[in-house]
């Protein structure tokens, strides 16, 4: 059931160069783009969805979604393309309280994503909250509150911050684990060597 009250944030705003250059949620993978895949996921858990992505947003029209570029220039990173989803939730999503962000190149994004992180974020009284797994944070993929929007813009312009987890380590953060088998929900397509992995692993085993 979709969470009413959280906005989805699609973080495309990369320059991809490890993939030669263009989208790489545009690649196809199993027979249809991975941004196709990723709004499969992504669709059931919230209730708006923003992609955040720089350049021509024309080049996403058959996906009918808001495309929003960077609020700070500059390929900032991803803190820039969190900030985005923060401010286009204000603007445009005044329901929603919170900002869930899903990195676009990662087609095996967890289906409960946006629920444990609700969950996590009340049994503990954090913040905000941030995914891992295999030991490892993933702090692309996130829950934001909205509140913290105009915190995170001074962060990045008059602190020219830029790591998520330096931000972060400001508020009381939940982490939330995930376990990589089959495979590891965040497994990212990086290179021409990823996608080909990734579609091995899509006809190896079995995934909704």
């Amino acid at each position: 059931m979709p969470n009413s009250n959280v906005c989805g944030l699609l973080l495309a705003g990369g320059q991809s160069r490890r993939m030669g250059g263009g989208d790489k949620c545009l690649r196809i993978l199993g027979g249809q783009t991975v941004l196709a895949r990723i709004l499969h996921i992504a669709r059931p858990q919230v209730g708006k969805l923003v992609l955040n992505a720089n350049g021509d947003g024309a080049r996403f029209a058959d996906y009918e979604l808001p495309v929003a570029p960077d609020v700070v220039g500059g390929f900032a990173g991803p803190l820039a393309g969190v900030l985005t989803g923060l401010e286009w939730a204000l603007a445009n999503a005044p329901e929603c309280q919170w900002v869930a962000s899903l990195a676009c190149d990662a087609p095996f994004a967890p289906r409960d994503l946006v629920g444990r992180f609700m969950a996590a974020v009340a049994e503990e009284g954090a913040d905000l909250a941030c995914a891992s797994s295999d030991g490892r944070d993933q702090p692309v993929f996130g829950l934001w509150p909205v509140r913290l929007a105009d915190d995170l813009r001074a962060a990045l312009v008059d602190e020219d911050l830029r790591k998520v987890d330096i931000w972060t380590a400001r508020y009381r953060l939940a982490r939330v684990d995930w376990p990589t088998t089959p495979v590891d929900p965040f497994f990212n397509v990086n290179r021409p060597d990823d996608l080909a992995a990734a579609d091995a692993l899509l006809t190896s085993i079995d995934l909704p």
